[in-house]
């Protein structure tokens, strides 16, 4: 199935009818090059010529504006999912109904984009509209973010070496001698294959340590952790000489209070980020919605503007949703420039490159490709250019 649709434009016969009727014979009836669907634009303010000049330069630019926003809600909502990202284009919907039906089923909507308003009013609207879609995505992903960020750093220090994890999960109080006002007891991390030099040499390396008093409390791929006991006083001393020895005492006291705190902290981030999930998962399902349609009514506006510009006043112009059938673009082209090469002299061969026209402001040169018709490319795969 392809993702991508064309929205053209052509003048009407007789009757925008008689236009659709004969396009859709050549193309689809006769042909089977794709699948067509009028494209209903209603009644929009005109306004003069010089504004709709100066307003399809403005709905180029917002075009892509609003597509970048809707792609970066859509991403942005398959991050959120992680390992349920499979389930992200369920997710993706546009009024309650999937991508291609709402584009095949196109209505304006009255309420949110009135008709009486002018067209530089309405692409105002929905100007305003994306801009705050984007900047409420902002502070939400990095509250979240940063919820995220935390989870994932208190994460790695339970999982990490022995000489950076958190010992506060491995250590348990009949390892310590406390409430002691001579003795201390330290948190050694010795090199696995010094393990045995360890118990064999650590009461000799300062004065005044406990004899019989170390023993091993864990041990990963690389490192053993042993605690030691000895007086306060001969500490530093022995942190200095044990380094000497490639043996790493870590900075750690014992204090239930305070690792209970810790304990508490991984289960309050990671209930804070299952509270957030549910509501930022159904805000970002709305948004992109909104920010979807948004994109298909600039859509529908540059079509209005483009025709009018094209094939003058009074409006009358039937506006058609292609789906091309893939193997078939080709031929499609031929065909629809065959039908409306007329309309352009310079183009009757096909598309020509911008670099072949003036640059009229207003009048779609400046695509990359120009035809003798109305042409707009719609890509309703959202989520082709994700990055996790």
């Amino acid at each position: 199935m392809m993702s991508e649709y064309w929205i053209i434009s052509a003048p009407g016969d007789k009757t925008c009818q008689q236009t659709y009727d004969t396009m859709n014979n050549l193309t689809s009836k006769q042909h089977n090059l794709c699948n067509n669907y009028k494209f209903h634009i209603p009644d929009l303010k005109v306004g003069t010529l010089d504004q709709l000049v100066g307003l399809s330069d403005d709905l180029g630019k917002l075009d892509t504006y609003v597509e970048q926003i809707t792609r970066k809600v859509a991403n942005y909502l398959g991050e959120v999912l992680e390992d349920q990202r499979g389930k992200l284009l369920e997710n993706l919907m546009a009024n309650n109904t999937e991508l291609p039906q709402y584009l095949t089923r196109f209505q304006w909507d009255m309420a949110k984009y009135p008709i009486k308003q002018s067209l530089r009013n309405i692409a105002d609207i929905i100007s305003k509209q994306i801009g705050q879609i984007d900047g409420d995505l902002k502070t939400k992903s990095q509250a979240y973010n940063n919820l995220k960020g935390s989870l994932q750093n208190l994460e790695k220090k339970k999982t990490g070496s022995l000489l950076t994890r958190n010992l506060a999960d491995l250590v348990k109080k009949e390892h310590f001698i406390l409430d002691s006002e001579y003795l201390t007891t330290l948190l050694v991390i010795v090199p696995k294959a010094m393990a045995n030099d360890w118990l064999t040499n650590y009461e000799k390396i300062t004065d005044m340590i406990v004899p019989r008093s170390s023993q091993l409390i864990q041990e990963d791929n690389d490192y053993c952790l042993f605690n030691v006991t000895l007086f306060k006083k001969v500490a530093e001393e022995f942190k200095l000489h044990a380094r000497e020895r490639k043996f790493i005492v870590r900075d750690f006291v014992y204090n239930e209070e305070e690792l209970a705190a810790g304990k508490n902290e991984m289960t309050k981030l990671m209930t804070d980020k299952k509270k957030q999930f549910g509501p930022l998962v159904r805000w970002l399902k709305v948004n992109f919605s909104e920010a979807f349609c948004a994109l298909i009514h600039v859509k529908a506006l540059r079509v209005f503007v483009e025709s009018v510009l094209r094939y003058g006043l009074p409006v009358n112009f039937q506006a058609i949703l292609i789906e091309p059938n893939k193997k078939s673009v080709k031929r499609l082209r031929d065909v629809l420039n065959q039908l409306y090469g007329h309309l352009d002299g310079a183009s009757a061969g096909g598309a020509v490159s911008s670099a072949d026209n003036v640059d009229i402001p207003g009048l779609g040169f400046g695509q990359s490709e120009y035809y003798p018709y109305v042409f707009y490319k719609v890509n309703i795969d959202m989520v082709e250019q994700a990055k996790v």
